[in-house]
């Protein structure tokens, strides 16, 4: 091969891959996991800043001088804050799946300290049981509340192109019910009963399975492959 044709094949090659990396634009680096935890749960808490003109305070100071809604309560919180630290853990390709355990503790706290006070309305049962109509109010502040809290998590964790799609958005849908729950005890007003805590349950589990089949298409996009 002579020299000129030499130079001409290499003359077409740089062209080639000047044509490939030409329209390229640089990829931005995504904030720390923690970082953007922390940016969801400041717009949580956002919400119950709007929403606290509307809170019953001395209600919500008479039920938290009794020890296991205050337990639910911060279990709550907990549950949401480590659930939307682990969805971000394992949105970033190549983390430990072991960051799913982390909600594991506080969301049994929450299910546990529930339960008691469940369990104290029936030995000692209150004259403020709720109504059906109450019961109904609870479900549909606790799906209002977390739908748009779902949403954003979905679209953050959406630039991290997860390899577990339906893991990470169903972490994302346990982290908004706990916020969810935790923007309800200001508007609770009533102990918790049987009724109550299995409207609770059917509400977040909901979250929970929307999240994971929705939220999972979503972050799997068209042809990825779903957890």
């Amino acid at each position: 091969m002579s020299e000129t044709s030499r130079q001409n094949r290499s003359s077409e090659h740089d062209r080639l891959v000047e044509s490939l990396v030409g329209g390229l634009a640089p990829v931005r680096r995504l904030p720390p996991p923690g970082l953007r935890a922390l940016a969801w749960i400041a717009v949580a808490l956002g919400f119950g800043v709007l929403l606290m003109p509307m809170a019953d305070i001395e209600g919500l100071r008479a039920r938290m001088s009794v020890p296991d809604l205050r337990v639910a309560a911060l279990a709550a919180v907990l549950t949401a804050a480590t659930a939307a630290f682990a969805a971000f853990q394992i949105s970033v390709p190549g983390r430990s799946l072991r960051w799913a355990l982390l909600p594991v503790g506080p969301a049994l706290l929450w299910i546990g300290a529930s339960g008691l006070g469940c369990l104290r309305g029936i030995l000692a049962p209150s004259t403020d049981i709720p109504g059906t109509r109450e019961v109904e109010s609870c479900f549909t502040f606790l799906v209002g509340v977390s739908l748009p809290l779902s949403l954003l998590l979905v679209v953050m964790l959406r630039r991290a192109c997860p390899l577990h799609p339906t893991l990470t958005a169903a972490l994302g849908g346990l982290a908004a019910a706990a916020a969810a729950a935790a923007l309800l005890v200001p508007f609770h007003p009533h102990d918790a009963t049987a009724t109550d805590l299995l409207m609770h349950a059917l509400a977040v589990g909901a979250i929970i399975g929307l999240n994971g089949l929705a939220g999972g298409r979503l972050l799997a996009g068209k042809d990825a492959p779903r957890s």
